[in-house]
């Protein structure tokens, strides 16, 4: 039987396939819409598995607000290119929205979720696989709630590839997006120094002070003196007694340098402020109340909160293809092999 313009159009809009793959599929199943849609589903899925196994570590990340509460998703997709496609780009904002609405428990329900248009994430992304022709993949999500007195900042950076959400009670929906900004920007991976394991501290402070040896190697190449060992790095070290002998150390200096006893006073509590700056380096890498506030660098993150009577209580930051290993020549090597092939031919 023909095939009207008409029949390709409405197949087209019911399974995103492409104009002649539409046709085709029409012309198999003699014009039978439904059959069609299906033949497409099992051509897309055959498809979404030849590409099973390529690695996607481009896309973008996604953000959507639902009252009080908000999702942030990472899609990925083999390049950078695709990441710009309007279509990659809908179905990142459709996903965000669909995960914030229905709220799934992890990825497996994720997948489950359903999309306005009836079809199941899962289904949409075999779909978009076979339809964009790049392996599209849903990796994560984070649900994000809080209260009506709390506020949610929502940011996202570099074109969509870094997403984070803030949630800031006690200050203003400014304040909260500033936050996102600076988590943004600084990467902290937890809230505060509790969060933080102590075998991981111990690890990190010896790969500094591993790189402080190498620093001074170069230092006495140039007769400059050695800097000195961290002994702490988080400020869950810092016990009581490690504060108190600090404050013993500054006063026992103090004297041998002849200061009056009188003006300690004014000296020593700028020394601890500098021996805690110096002591708990691990926090300042990985903890974001302890981290240098871009909006005021004269003081931490938690110092800045504070002085303006506001808290953090949660974030997720997320950023496209961390964690994921890259492979630089796999979409080279592709081309070179399928060029190769049709010279061949």
């Amino acid at each position: 039987m023909a095939i009207t313009a008409a029949q390709v159009k409405e197949l087209r809009e019911k399974s995103g396939a492409g104009v002649m793959d539409a046709k085709k599929a029409l012309v198999e199943t003699d014009g039978d819409m439904e059959k069609a849609i299906e033949l497409l589903r099992e051509k897309g899925m055959a498809k979404a598995a030849k590409k099973a196994d390529r690695v996607a570590a481009e896309g973008l990340t996604g953000i959507y607000v639902d009252g009080n509460v908000a999702a942030v998703v990472e899609v990925n997709a083999e390049t950078d290119f695709v990441a710009k496609n309007a279509q990659f780009v809908e179905l990142v904002e459709a996903t965000a929205k669909a995960i914030a609405e229905q709220k799934p428990a992890n990825n497996e329900e994720a997948l489950k979720v359903t999309l306005p248009s009836g079809e199941t994430l899962e289904a949409a992304y075999v779909n978009a696989t076979a339809t964009i022709g790049e392996k599209i993949s849903f990796r994560r999500f984070a649900i994000v709630e809080k209260t009506d007195d709390q506020y949610f900042g929502a940011y996202q950076h570099n074109g969509g590839r870094i997403g984070v959400i803030t949630v800031v009670e006690g200050g203003d929906d400014a304040l909260a997006k500033q936050v996102s900004m600076h988590v943004a920007a600084m990467k902290p991976t937890v809230l505060s120094y509790e969060e933080l394991d102590q075998e991981f501290i111990h690890d990190e402070l010896a790969q500094m002070n591993h790189k402080i040896d190498q620093d001074n190697e170069s230092r006495a190449m140039v007769n400059k003196p050695a800097l000195p060992h961290l002994k702490f790095g988080s400020k869950s070290q810092l016990t009581d007694e490690v504060i108190a002998q600090a404050e013993e150390d500054i006063k026992a200096e103090l004297k041998a340098e002849g200061k009056p006893e009188k003006i300690w006073d004014k000296i020593i509590p700028g020394k601890m402020d500098r021996f805690m700056l110096d002591n708990t380096k691990v926090d300042q890498q990985y903890t974001l109340l302890a981290q240098v506030y871009i909006m005021d660098d004269s003081k931490t993150v938690e110092q800045y909160l504070d002085s303006v009577g506001a808290k953090v209580t949660t974030f997720e930051r997320f950023e496209v293809g961390e964690g994921i290993e890259k492979s630089a020549n796999d979409f080279e090597s592709e081309v070179a092999a399928t060029m190769a092939a049709a010279l061949n031919n």
